[in-house]
């Protein structure tokens, strides 16, 4: 290991802390809709309001956080990251003792900024410590792995809290994975402050005045597979989200499951999620994105309507409770969610060229669909019941099949991208 590889071990924990946080917070607000349910009287839709103010802040500002980091560096970016994320979550650990909902919405929103330029940040700031090529790559892989652990802790984590008594079930019984996720901030503001990272790709004066000057007539939009492609995002992150987030309040509200093993049966779709990430990793040399996307889309479509079809009265022994069988099939989603996202991008960025950045800001801002279809996926709930409201997430797999099979097919290999 060189000098400079091992002056980098401290960001480079760091980066893992923060790839962990990304999930963590995220997840917690999907985790949060059984307690919000409870507190506020609220119907299914308005339980997944935390969730949709999270992910909607993303298209608030997926392009401007591409901008800051472009203009002010890594270093800069982390630290208003993690700050503004600190500020979220508080205010969210706040919203539990004022007991108000619109507290609690603000604060998810807060948060999803955070999250937002977090995911800008991460995946390029590891690949500058690790130096790029296969040391950068790893590092990236690995990262996953902790941003993997995150999502599988955090529903498992609340879970635990609210305890068998989803009844009287308040935001301020979560507030000790709240103070836990301050505590991460504050201390990777520190580490960052204090640590000095390469910035290779900061853009100087100089390189934003000419490129003011040089006018270009195309971008990512002018490809007919990257705007179907960006749409696909936007389902599959609504289809990675609404899937837990449904189960969670169904099994929740269920007298026989209730809180605690809910939040288990969750975290392990987040924990096939890590599997699917690893297999993928392990057979994405050998296996096209094409066919990996088809393949897994085709399964969870399958999968879900074996959740909606699958009678309540099918169950089995889980922890000392009787858990409906289709539950089971539910955590098994992750295995197929779990590669959708690189599949997805490697498609609609294929044959982009110098677009590829900007393609990248439009994919972040489209990650807003984790909000948009959650809330969709509860107005639905409300009127036909939890399971049969997977028929929303369904019509998404439907799509994502379809732009593998068909969308994902370049027909602008007219404009130049060199």
């Amino acid at each position: 290991m060189s000098k400079q590889q091992k002056s980098n071990i401290l960001p480079i924990a760091v980066m893992f802390a923060l790839f962990f946080m990304i999930a963590f917070v995220t997840n917690f607000a999907g985790s949060m809709g059984v307690i919000v349910k409870n507190q506020f009287n609220a119907s299914n839709a308005l339980s997944q309001l935390g969730t949709f103010a999270n992910f909607i802040a993303y298209a608030c500002m997926g392009i401007p956080a591409g901008i800051i980091l472009k203009r002010k560096g890594y270093k800069f970016t982390s630290l208003a990251a993690v700050t503004v994320g600190f500020i979220g979550v508080g205010v969210q650990w706040l919203s539990g003792y004022a007991e108000s909902f619109l507290v609690y919405i603000i604060g998810a929103f807060i948060a999803g900024f955070s999250m937002c330029m977090l995911n800008i940040v991460v995946n390029p700031m590891l690949n500058t410590l690790g130096g790029g090529g296969n040391r950068g790559n790893q590092l990236i892989q690995f990262g996953g792995s902790c941003n993997s652990i995150g999502g599988t802790i955090a529903p498992i984590l609340l879970g635990y809290l609210i305890g068998g008594n989803i009844e009287t079930a308040s935001v301020s019984d979560a507030a000790p994975a709240m103070i836990i996720a301050m505590s991460i901030f504050l201390f990777a503001f520190i580490i960052i402050l204090f640590t000095k990272i390469p910035e290779p790709h900061l853009e100087t004066s100089e390189q934003r005045m000419k490129a003011q000057q040089q006018k270009d007539t195309h971008s990512p939009l002018s490809f007919r597979h990257f705007v179907l492609g960006a749409l696909a995002i936007f389902f599959y992150v609504g289809v990675e989200v609404g899937i837990p987030n449904m189960a969670n309040l169904y099994m929740s509200n269920n007298p026989a499951v209730g809180a605690a093993i809910a939040g288990t049966i969750v975290g392990l779709y987040w924990l096939m999620m890590m599997c699917g990430r690893l297999i993928g990793g392990a057979i994405g040399g050998k296996v096209s994105s094409k066919v990996m996307l088809a393949s897994v889309s085709a399964a969870a479509v399958v999968m879900l309507t074996c959740v909606m079809l699958f009678p309540e009265s099918w169950v089995i022994a889980f922890k000392g409770v009787e858990l409906p069988v289709s539950m089971i099939v539910m955590f098994l989603c992750g295995l197929c969610t779990s590669v959708m996202w690189g599949a997805i991008f490697n498609l609609a960025a294929e044959g982009l060229g110098k677009y590829t950045p900007a393609a990248s800001g439009i994919f972040m801002t489209l990650v807003c669909g984790g909000g948009i279809i959650p809330l969709l996926q509860g107005l639905v709930a409300d009127k036909i019941g939890y399971l049969f409201s997977y028929v929303v997430t369904i019509v998404c797999l439907l799509y994502i099949l379809w732009y593998a099979l068909i969308g994902s097919k370049n027909v602008n290999k007219d404009i130049p991208v060199e």
